[in-house]
């Protein structure tokens, strides 16, 4: 199988990588490739305008969109998930007309459910941000698409190299406050969703990308801090109150295909982090 990833960054190397060892041709697309691993071979290009012609491989037979904003703004996020994702489809009806398949990375951010909800792919999807507003723009050009195109909701993503994740992590509101529930996904499960999704013969259009567990932000926190032998690190009530969206994610429809996670819960991905 020819693979393209576009936007081949944290998650898509990794996805590469195990796309490459499965003995598929991958193919990273990035603006300075340069930094791929030799396993991905590398395509530099800009997915902020119209793809000159002769820029992709021809013949591919799925492609994944995972790039990340470049930017905390609106003109960012526009030019990330819905400029990038039109120019590439553009690009490929002359290069690869016969793809069979466009996997998309959005974000659980496209919900702004606040009341520890559970939100599953059915829940409405009303964001009151503009990057959530952006991502699910994003998701109507690739389903509205000239491709069969599936699309990944991740939430929160974590993993190897982003250790920004467990000092986040430490972070908990007051004792007394209402539940804030948070979701995540390992980098590696994130990949390996990804991966499989586009390996089923016929995958639905839209997955939520999340553990088994939507967990209370104290509980982690508190986990988190009993691992390292720290204390927990109490947020304000006024900063726990700047949070803008509260749910619980389920992913029953993506482990109902089949996919089984290597790190179901926070427990076992932080555990990997910090070492066993």
């Amino acid at each position: 199988m020819r693979v393209l990833i576009a936007g081949c960054g944290y998650v898509g190397s990794a996805l590469g990588l195990a796309l490459a060892a499965d003995g598929h041709e991958v193919f990273g697309l990035r603006r300075n490739p340069g930094t791929l691993p030799p396993e991905i071979k590398p395509v530099s290009t800009d997915l902020a305008r119209p793809l000159p012609a002769g820029a992709l491989p021809p013949d591919l037979d799925v492609a994944f969109y995972t790039a990340s904003a470049a930017g905390a703004n609106d003109e960012a996020y526009r030019t990330a998930y819905v400029e990038g994702p039109r120019n590439l489809l553009a690009s490929l009806i002359s290069s690869s007309p016969g793809l069979r398949r466009f996997l998309f990375t959005s974000s659980t951010g496209v919900y702004a459910q606040k009341n520890g909800e559970w939100v599953d792919e059915d829940s409405p999807a009303e964001p009151e941000t503009y990057s959530g507003r952006r991502l699910l723009e994003g998701e109507r050009v690739v389903l509205g698409g000239p491709y069969p195109a599936t699309v990944l909701r991740p939430a929160g993503i974590y993993g190897p190299g982003r250790t920004r994740s467990v000092d986040r992590a430490l972070e908990a509101p007051p004792p007394e406050a209402p539940p804030v529930y948070t979701n995540r996904i390992h980098r590696d499960d994130c990949a390996g969703a990804l991966r499989h999704l586009a390996l089923l013969p016929k995958p639905g259009p839209l997955y939520l990308g999340v553990d088994h567990e939507p967990a209370e932000k104290r509980a982690v926190a508190e986990w988190l801090a009993a691992r390292l032998g720290v204390p927990v690190r109490e947020q304000t009530s006024s900063g726990s109150a700047r949070r803008r969206t509260n749910k619980r994610c389920s992913n029953a429809r993506l482990v109902s295909t089949g996919y089984e996670f290597r790190y179901p819960t926070f427990r076992e991905g932080f555990a990997a982090l910090l070492g066993g």
